[in-house]
C-alpha cells in the first residue's frame, strides 16, 4: 500500500474514533503534529511495534479514544456538580446522569476513575468558601485513582493508555476526569489503599515536616486520630520516636490506634480529655495536630507546653455551619501563646503544592516497604452498605459527619461491564 493511502486510512480511523466522543476540531493540531501522529499510527498498524511496546508518541487516534481493553470510551458519563452554594452537601450538589465525556488536550490525561476520596472539606468547596469567585455550576471532588484511557501528544512522553494514576484536582466526582499530566502521580495499581496517600497522608507528612520539628521523646497529640489524616500523623510521629496521644470517639477506634502504635488513646466519650491531659501530661504537649476546632482547639491550646506548636489542618466542627467557623475562646489566645512562647500554624495542602509529588513518592515508598499502613473505609459498616457508584458520594459525606469511620472514606466506581479489570 502506498504511504499516502495508509495516511488516508489512518486519518479516516482517527476521525471515526474521535467522533465517538464529540465532533472533531482539527484546528488544535498543527500539520506537523498530525503528520507525526499518522505516521506513528501507520507504522503501528503495519506491525512496526512489538505488541508489548508503545510508540513514544502515543497519538494513535484510532486508539486514542479507545481504552486498552479495546472497548469504546462512552460518549457520555455521570458526574456530580455544585449547582447551589450551601454547606449542606445534598442541597448543594446535583448528580448529572448524562454529560459528554471530556476530551484531553495536548498535556492532559483522560482518567476513568475507579476510586474517589471523601474529605470533610467537600462541604467547604460546595459552599464556595475556598474560591468565592467561582461561578455556578462547577465540578467537585478533590482526589481520585483510575486508569488512563486517552491522552494528548506531550502527555504520552511519560504516560500510556492503561496506566494506573492518582491525582489531585477539583473534578474527581465523575466517571471520567481530565487531569493535567504534570499533576498525576503513577501508582502500582488501582488499589483503594493508595488513595489515602493523596491528601490525607501528604497533609500529615508535609505539615509535620515543616512545622512539627519532631524528635525523640516529644509529646504529640493527634485529634481525630483514627480518621483519614489522623492515622498518618500518628504513624509519622511514632516513626520520629515521639510519644503519641490520640483522641477518638469509640473503643473500636482506640483499638485501631493502638494497633498503629499510639502510646495513649483517649476515647473522649468515656474519659474527660482535659483531666487526662492535666493529670498525665502536666508539663504540656509539644506538638498538637488538630483538625476538629471549637472546644477541642481551646483545650489543646491550654495544654501546649512551653515552646509548643499547634498545627491546624482543619476545623471539622464548623464546616456544616452557616459561617463555616466553630466558636472558640479567642480573647485569651494571645496571652496563652505569649506566656508559653507557643505558636499556632495553619496548614492548607494546596498552598504547598510544589512539595506534593516528592511527599507522595516518599509515602508510596514507605507503604511499599511496610512502614506505613493505609486504612480505608469503603462503607461496609454503614447502614446501607458499601459506597458504590457516584450516587453513594452523598451517603459517604453524611457518613463522614457521623464520625463513625475508621481511616479514609473511599467511594468505589465499578468498572464498565465490558472491562476485564
Amino acid at each position: 500500500m502506498q504511504l499516502h493511502a495508509v495516511l488516508e486510512e489512518d486519518q479516516r480511523r482517527w476521525l471515526l474514533a474521535r467522533s465517538l466522543v464529540s465532533p472533531p476540531d482539527l484546528s488544535v493540531y498543527s500539520g506537523a503534529e498530525m503528520r507525526a501522529a499518522l505516521l506513528g499510527l501507520g507504522t503501528a498498524l503495519r506491525g512496526g511495534y512489538a505488541p508489548h511496546r508503545r510508540p513514544i508518541v502515543d497519538l494513535s487516534y484510532s486508539r486514542h479514544f479507545m481504552d486498552f481493553q479495546g472497548s469504546s470510551i462512552a460518549a457520555t458519563m455521570k458526574k456530580l456538580q455544585v449547582t447551589e452554594l450551601s454547606p449542606n452537601f445534598r442541597r448543594a450538589v446535583t448528580l448529572l446522569p448524562e454529560v459528554p465525556v471530556p476530551i484531553p488536550g495536548d498535556g492532559e490525561l483522560l482518567v476513568r476513575n475507579r476510586y474517589v476520596g471523601i474529605n470533610a472539606s467537600d462541604v467547604n468547596h460546595s459552599s464556595g468558601r475556598y474560591d468565592p469567585s467561582m461561578k455556578l455550576p462547577f465540578d467537585n471532588g478533590f482526589e481520585g485513582i483510575g486508569e488512563v484511557v486517552a491522552l494528548g501528544l506531550s502527555a504520552s512522553a511519560n504516560y500510556s493508555v492503561g496506566q494506573a494514576v492518582s491525582y489531585l484536582g477539583s473534578a474527581s466526582f465523575a466517571e471520567y476526569t481530565v487531569v493535567p499530566a504534570k499533576n498525576a502521580v503513577p501508582v502500582p495499581s488501582m488499589k483503594p489503599h493508595f488513595l489515602p496517600l493523596l491528601i490525607s497522608a501528604t497533609t500529615a507528612y508535609i505539615s509535620l515536616k515543616k512545622f512539627g520539628d519532631l524528635s525523640e521523646h516529644k509529646k504529640v497529640l493527634v485529634t481525630a486520630a483514627a480518621g483519614g489524616t489522623g492515622q498518618f500523623a500518628v504513624q509519622l510521629a511514632k516513626k520520629a520516636k515521639c510519644h503519641v496521644i490520640g483522641t477518638c470517639s469509640s473503643d473500636e477506634k482506640a483499638a485501631f490506634l493502638k494497633s498503629i502504635g499510639c502510646d495513649r488513646t483517649i476515647n473522649y466519650k468515656a474519659e474527660n480529655l482535659g483531666q487526662v491531659l492535666k493529670r498525665e501530661y502536666p508539663e504540656g504537649i509539644d506538638v498538637v495536630y488538630e483538625s476538629i476546632g471549637g472546644d477541642m482547639f481551646d483545650l489543646a491550646v491550654r495544654n501546649l507546653a512551653t515552646n509548643g506548636c499547634l498545627i491546624i489542618i482543619g476545623f471539622l466542627s464548623g464546616y456544616q455551619t452557616t459561617s463555616g467557623l466553630p466558636s472558640i475562646k479567642g480573647d485569651a489566645l494571645p496571652a496563652l501563646l505569649l506566656k508559653k512562647s507557643a505558636s499556632i500554624r495553619g496548614f492548607f495542602l494546596f498552598n504547598h503544592f510544589s512539595e506534593f509529588k516528592a511527599a507522595m513518592m516518599a509515602l508510596l515508598n514507605m507503604y511499599a516497604s511496610g512502614e506505613l499502613l493505609c486504612e480505608v473505609d469503603l462503607g461496609d459498616q454503614s447502614p446501607e452498605g458499601r459506597f458504590l457508584g457516584l450516587e453513594s458520594v452523598f451517603r459517604a459525606v453524611d457518613y463522614m459527619y457521623t464520625g463513625k469511620n475508621i481511616g479514609k472514606i473511599v467511594v468505589e466506581l465499578p468498572p464498565p461491564v465490558n472491562s476485564k479489570l
